[in-house]
């Protein structure tokens, strides 16, 4: 068996260290550039869920107008009396 050596050790932990420190750095550079992509998909789902919406309810109105039957004459203006005691 191969026993591990200090300077193997302080080498990998010199590597983990590095990584990290490098890991962080990008992250600060890139982080913003990812969020700021991920709030304009969002935000183009979200246009794109009201439009579909705005439509749907045009179609609704546009067909239940279709299906209405025409309006019968009114005869004038109903007045509803309360009785009093």
């Amino acid at each position: 068996m191969e026993m591990a050596s200090f300077t193997g050790f302080i080498k990998t932990l010199f590597y983990i260290i590095l990584f990290y420190y490098l890991f962080k750095f990008l992250m600060r550079i890139f982080a913003p550039i990812l969020m700021q992509k991920a709030v304009n998909k969002m935000q183009q789902k979200m246009q794109e869920q009201y439009r579909q919406q705005q439509e749907q309810q045009q179609d609704r109105t546009s067909q239940s107008q279709q299906s209405m039957p025409k309006e019968k004459k009114k005869v004038g203006e109903y007045i509803d009396y309360e009785e009093i005691k």
